[in-house]
This record gives structure tokens, C-alpha cells and sequence, in this order.
């Protein structure tokens, strides 16, 4: 059975230096760049961050009809200027929308929005989605506002009211030297950040004022919320008084969010499934990186204690209604093969 891949990121090959602060690309081969920050090196990245051909080389192997394709969070330069940032992600946007449209509808864009503005937000969302963008990526915070803060709920609410799928993405984990060790930032900082903007959502209210219509889902599988759920809940009756702003306890909110299949283990994605639920799980990859999952979708499959039913959720059936039935049908309708070489 074919999958959907709602978790992959991309970065232009086009993409121009815009002066200091800000990610530029030295392109080192004709299939090797470096994402730099000023001087400093961020990441090494290959042909697969911006070739489709070699995407949909990658989905044919891995077994993926459909592929969602979103920025890499480095690029959300949230510290911008509202002007600045709406230009970043106007360019960022429309350069994804020229990378994916070539090889036809089984790469389905993501855009980004400048997060740190409410209106260039949703201005640009709205501009994004007439070029051609699905959906909508976004990090997980904005400095110290979390996704409780008012400006952001607003944007959540628009995105809501366009019927726009979100896909929350952690990004500036906190750092230290205790944190530069053992790639510590990603192994412990992406999950606890995940985590921590879901209890952001649930306990600062968000999903008793923004609508059920809302499709959003949290990258690596939500982070470590469903196994200390139990403690969140704990914490609600026990301590109201300090925490809760929610009206409900955190499990009554469970079907309000869904998570990626970004855990690596059969262990883990059971307790995504007995705490979440199997419909609330949807297989993604972080491809093209290192610390991603290839075979996309592998831990899904080899799980022998989902029903097929529960598989055929995962690997299909819930992205179609995150994503809507139009987008997930045009995309396996016109499946285009990778142009030859």
C-alpha cells in the first residue's frame, strides 16, 4: 500500500543572500550546498533539498504516492522585521511553488508566513494558497510567545476560516553547553519543544477559541506529549489553580491535533496510537535529512500490532482528511514520472 508523506522540507537552490543574520547557500558542487548563517556553517544539504526529479525518485522507492513539501525552519527568520519577513516569505514561497509544479501534483507545497506579524501572516497565507500552496508550515514559537499567544491564535483562526491545513514545526531550540553535546538540541530540544507547544494549546485555551475545523499537526510525533500525558492531566486537577486555562482536562482535546510517525520504533508509535488514537497519526519522514526515516513510512509497516485497518489509516486514509480529498486525489491522478536524464 502506497503512503502520504506529510513531513518533508526543502530549501531553493536559487535562494539569494540577504545580508547579514540572514541563511544564505554556498553552492559547493552541482549536488552539494551549505546552509551558512553569516560565516558560520548550519547544515550540509544534497541535490534532494531542491531536485523533484530525485524526490520522486525517493517516493518510488519508498513506496509514497504524495509527498508534502515545506520550508526548512531556518528560513521562518522570525526575528525580522514584519516588512522583512513578509518579502522572505513571499520569495521563499514562490520559489517552492517553481521547484514542486514541474513534476506535478504528487508534491504538494507548504508555504511560510512571516508568524512574527498577525497581518503579514495572513496576508501572506491567503497570497500563497491562490499561487498554489496547500498548506501552511509554522514553528512552534515566536521568541517567547508560544502558540497561545493572541496574535498567533488570530493567524490559526484565519488559517481555520481558509480551510488550510497547518503543520507546526519545532525550530530555535533553546541553547547551552550542555545542549551542544550529542547533537543534544535535536535529540532532546525538538522533542521537548514539540511537546511543549501542544500543552501551549491545550492548556493556554487555544482549541476552546479556535474552531474543530482547524487540521493541524505536530511534527515528530508530537514530541514526549503522549507519554507524560497522564502527568498533564494529573497536573489539571490537581493544581487548577496554577495551570489550567483550559476549560476541559488535556484528554478531552485529543481529537483536535494530529501528530507525524517521526518516532523510529514500534514501541513508540504504539503509545502514539493507544494515547492518541489511530486516526490522529499520519506517516511522515523528515526526509530529506540525516535524522530522518528512510524507508519513509518503515515503522508504520512493520508495526505488527496495528490492524490493517489502523495501517491504512496511517500510511493514507488520514492525510487525505488533513489534507482534503481534492488535493490527495489530484496528486495520485496525476503521478508524474522523474524526467530522464
Amino acid at each position: 500500500m502506497g503512503a502520504i508523506d506529510i513531513h518533508t522540507h526543502s530549501v531553493p537552490r536559487q535562494w539569494p543572500d540577504l545580508g547579514a543574520g540572514k541563511p544564505w547557500l554556498r553552492i559547493d558542487s552541482e549536488r552539494d550546498a551549505m546552509i551558512m548563517i553569516d560565516s558560520r556553517e548550519f547544515r550540509p544539504i544534497g541535490a534532494e533539498c531542491w531536485d523533484p526529479d530525485i524526490r520522486l525518485r525517493d517516493m518510488d522507492d519508498d513506496n509514497i504516492d504524495i509527498q508534502v513539501v515545506s520550508p526548512t525552519p531556518v528560513f521562518f527568520n522570525y526575528d525580522a522585521s514584519p516588512r522583512e519577513g513578509e518579502k522572505i516569505a513571499r520569495i521563499f514561497n514562490d520559489l517552492a511553488i517553481e521547484m514542486c509544479a514541474p513534476v506535478g501534483p504528487r508534491l504538494v507545497p507548504f508555504c511560510q508566513v512571516p508568524l512574527q506579524n498577525t497581518d503579514a501572516a495572513c496576508r501572506e497565507l491567503e497570497r500563497a494558497v491562490q499561487a498554489g500552496h496547500r498548506g501552511v508550515e509554522i514553528g512552534n514559537h515566536v521568541g517567547d510567545r508560544d502558540l497561545d499567544d493572541a496574535g498567533i491564535v488570530t493567524f490559526l483562526q484565519h488559517a481555520a476560516a481558509l480551510d488550510v491545513p497547518v503543520f507546526v514545526h519545532p525550530w530555535d531550540m533553546p541553547d547551552s553547553p550542555r545542549l551542544d553535546r550529542w547533537m543534544a538540541r535535536w535529540l532532546t530540544g525538538m522533542p521537548s519543544e514539540t511537546h511543549l507547544s501542544i500543552i501551549a494549546m491545550i492548556l493556554g485555551g487555544v482549541f476552546d477559541r479556535i474552531p474543530p475545523s482547524l487540521r493541524i499537526c505536530f511534527a515528530h510525533g508530537g514530541g514526549s506529549f503522549s507519554f507524560w500525558l497522564g502527568r498533564f492531566e494529573n497536573a489539571w486537577h490537581q493544581r487548577s489553580d496554577l495551570i489550567a486555562k483550559s476549560a476541559l482536562p488535556p484528554s478531552h482535546y485529543l481529537d483536535r491535533f494530529s501528530v507525524d510517525s517521526v518516532v523510529f520504533h514500534p514501541s513508540a508509535l504504539r503509545n502514539l496510537v493507544e494515547t492518541l488514537g489511530s486516526s490522529q497519526v499520519m506517516v511522515g519522514s523528515d526526509y530529506p535529512y540525516p535524522l530522518g526515516e528512510r524507508p519513509a513510512g518503515e515503522v508504520v509497516r512493520r508495526s505488527d500490532f496495528l490492524t490493517e485497518a489502523q495501517t491504512a489509516a496511517i500510511l493514507h486514509g488520514n492525510a487525505r482528511r488533513y489534507l482534503g480529498e481534492a488535493t490527495v486525489e489530484l496528486g495520485l491522478k496525476k503521478q508524474a514520472p522523474p524526467s530522464p536524464r
